[in-house]
């Protein structure tokens, strides 16, 4: 797990966020993890299956097209690029 230390807090920004991790119960250090967490992990955030799901869905596709797109599609492996 990465560690990190932040430097010079204005002594505002620091008792706010004191304040807010005695209203939630928490360590100061632990609400800082909270903050980080929300903000680079939204619940709201795209999830990429749930889009191909939508898309498909939209379009039309049933199981049975998937399965006959299963069928035809080639699993021969590419052949690797050549920077010749």
């Amino acid at each position: 797990m990465g560690m990190m230390s932040v430097r010079n807090i204005p002594e505002e920004v620091h008792n706010a966020l004191k304040a807010r991790a005695k209203r939630h119960n928490r360590s100061a250090e632990a609400e800082v993890r909270a903050i980080l967490e929300e903000v680079t992990r939204p619940e709201t955030r795209l999830h990429m299956g749930d889009a191909l799901a939508d898309v498909s869905r939209q379009a039309g596709l049933t199981n049975e097209d998937v399965t006959v797109l299963e069928q035809v599609h080639d699993k021969t492996p590419a052949e690797p690029l050549r920077f010749e």
